[in-house]
């Protein structure tokens, strides 16, 4: 994998400062700062976004309600596309499957993790260098503090040149 440009370091950047990180999720994700949704950790290799468990994100059963976790999944994956995208020529990206299991109650701050950093951008670039729609499906894993797994998601992405 190449060195990230100077685009995709500012990118990092901004969402790196919380007051930027928070201004841009109010410009483009309304609902994940509705959420309060943070950005856990962020790189080339991977992206892990925090949940909180309150009364933003709670449903009447006393757990995470269920959009609120497909939208951090989404958004644990979606953020690395969009970094392998800054400063590259224009790419659409879509989600175009999605498929989650819930496998306990959400019940304390959720951590949900995408691994595949450089798998999104592989596919960013076959892309970029062979103008044919490329699909990856990414995996996101959401755990709480203690480890318990609380959900599996399947985000399937088509990334197609502009």
């Amino acid at each position: 994998m190449t060195a990230l440009n100077d685009k995709q370091k500012n990118f990092l950047a901004t969402l790196r400062t919380p007051w930027k990180m928070r201004l841009y999720f109010w410009r483009k994700l309304p609902s994940v700062a509705f959420w309060k949704v943070r950005i856990h950790s962020i790189s080339e290799e991977g992206c892990t976004i925090a949940l909180p468990y309150s009364w933003r994100t709670q449903n009447p059963f006393r757990s995470i309600y269920f959009s609120a976790q497909a939208g951090a999944a989404e958004l644990s994956s979606g953020l690395i596309a969009s970094l392998a995208l800054q400063g590259r020529p224009a790419v659409s990206m879509l989600v175009t499957d999605f498929r989650i299991s819930f496998l306990k109650k959400a019940t304390a701050e959720s951590y949900f993790e995408c691994k595949e950093g450089r798998e999104i951008f592989e596919a960013i670039e076959r892309a970029i260098q062979t103008a044919e729609p490329q699909v990856f499906t990414a995996h996101c894993t959401a755990r709480m503090a203690d480890g318990t797994v609380v959900s599996r998601a399947e985000i399937t992405w088509s990334f197609k040149r502009k």
